[in-house]
């Protein structure tokens, strides 16, 4: 229990050195970046942008400004109002939309470690057969084509020649069944290849041929003593997993106009929205840092021998 109080308090502090210097760096970039948030095709009056300048504090020494937000996230945990978004704090755009991005991951997540753990585990008891050829073929073609052209190509499959799908929306399960397909497809098929590489090196241990040879059933075995140690690399790859679907997520939404914090991220890099984006930038390194952290935490779970550094 202290080793574990310890090593939480260890990530805790250096998570926090993370965002802040994620903070810094995004910080300089956005304003580093030709323009502003008010440049657009229509022209705004010089005075009306000296208006909401002021209003927004983009009219304050850059150091001000950075100092500023940087002590309103700290003490009140606000990230402030979206420049381009009216009457809609970054607070509410990630309240009304983490939902929905929550959802559609965990959705991608579950799929990817079914058909990628069952995928796996069958490619290798039936290791050479023609099952572990298409499978590991299948993997392949996965891992190859983005999630982006997987969701055009599933749209006009699934939604135009087949109408099981509807093409977009939000608020049933086969609304979100194909994004939740899609963004899941390429991390199964890396559980799929790391499944069968640890199951066919726990295949060749003493311990696995001793309960063979004990006469115990073979879905025993597979189950019991093979498949926990065979995971081992799949709970590793859970951390970077996340971090893919949650970037891949960011063009899905948009593809499936779904309304999660995806869409708002796109949406504020392209209008130089300073605070949306940097709330969103903030919000996926917390979330990652997170996801990386229980990944850590369940792999010394799984394995007694793994200690918490």
């Amino acid at each position: 229990m202290t080793d574990l109080l310890s090593y939480a308090i260890r990530r805790f502090g250096w998570m926090l050195l993370t965002v802040w210097a994620v903070y810094t760096v995004s910080f300089v970039l956005m304003r580093a970046v030709p323009g502003n948030p008010f440049s657009s095709e229509r022209t705004v009056p010089p005075a009306i942008e000296r208006q909401l300048r002021a209003r927004y504090n983009l009219d304050a020494p850059p150091i001000e400004q950075y100092t500023d937000y940087l002590v309103g996230i700290v003490t009140r945990g606000d990230l402030g109002v979206s420049i381009r978004l009216e009457d809609y704090t970054v607070n509410e755009v990630l309240a009304e939309g983490f939902p929905v991005s929550a959802s559609l991951a965990i959705l991608a997540l579950v799929f990817a470690l079914t058909l990628g753990v069952t995928a796996g585990v069958v490619s290798a008891v039936y290791r050479g057969s023609a099952g572990d050829l298409a499978l590991m073929g299948t993997a392949v073609l996965g891992i190859a084509i983005p999630n982006f052209v997987l969701a055009s190509l599933a749209i006009l499959l699934f939604v135009f020649i087949i109408p099981i799908f509807p093409a977009a929306g939000w608020g049933t399960l086969r609304q979100v069944a194909l994004p939740a397909l899609c963004l899941g497809a390429p991390v199964a098929a890396y559980i799929a290849r790391l499944t069968r590489a640890g199951m066919l090196e726990v295949l060749g241990r003493e311990h696995v041929r001793t309960a063979f040879a004990k006469g115990l059933p073979k879905s025993t075995v597979i189950l019991k003593h093979v498949l926990p140690g065979a995971l081992l690399p799949v709970v590793s790859y859970l951390g970077p997993a996340t971090a893919s679907v949650l970037t891949g997520s960011l063009v899905l939404e948009k593809i499936f106009a779904l309304p999660g914090i995806g869409s708002h991220f796109i949406y504020a890099a392209t209008q130089r929205d300073y605070t949306l984006a940097m709330g969103m930038v903030l919000t996926y390194t917390v979330l990652l840092f997170v996801m990386n952290s229980l990944v850590d935490l369940s792999y010394a779970v799984i394995d007694p021998r793994v200690k918490l550094q």
